[in-house]
């Protein structure tokens, strides 16, 4: 028994440690993590009611794929500088002016 609690204790413990570690390790972007829910809502919605075709839906869902790379990597180090910062919203800026075009031009997803 007493093994067993001693285990338990340790798995207790590291597992604490990881979860500690991811913490410190991932800088928060708070603001970052908001406007991308937002454009994703966004490509979603269009998706939805039809106002993006399969093509434009496939390009803007990788433009917000490039996004998330970058978050990653601005993050690894655990520090987002005011640099990384900076050019995340530049691509979100960009980004968003992409979505708001493709929303509003005249190319419609085909319903069958």
């Amino acid at each position: 028994m007493n093994k067993f609690t001693t285990l338990a204790t340790g798995i207790t413990l590291a597992v604490a440690s990881i979860g500690a570690f991811a913490q410190v390790a991932a800088a928060p972007t708070p603001r970052i993590d908001q406007r991308e829910a937002n454009q994703q809502a966004r490509i979603d919605a269009g998706i939805a009611s039809g106002q993006l075709s399969r093509r434009e839906a496939r390009r803007l869902e990788r433009e917000q794929a490039q996004i998330r790379a970058a978050e990653r990597q601005a993050r690894s180090d655990g520090v987002v500088t005011p640099r990384e910062r900076r050019q995340l919203e530049r691509m979100q800026d960009q980004a968003s002016a992409n979505i708001r075009a493709a929303l509003h031009d005249e190319e419609v997803a085909h319903r069958r």
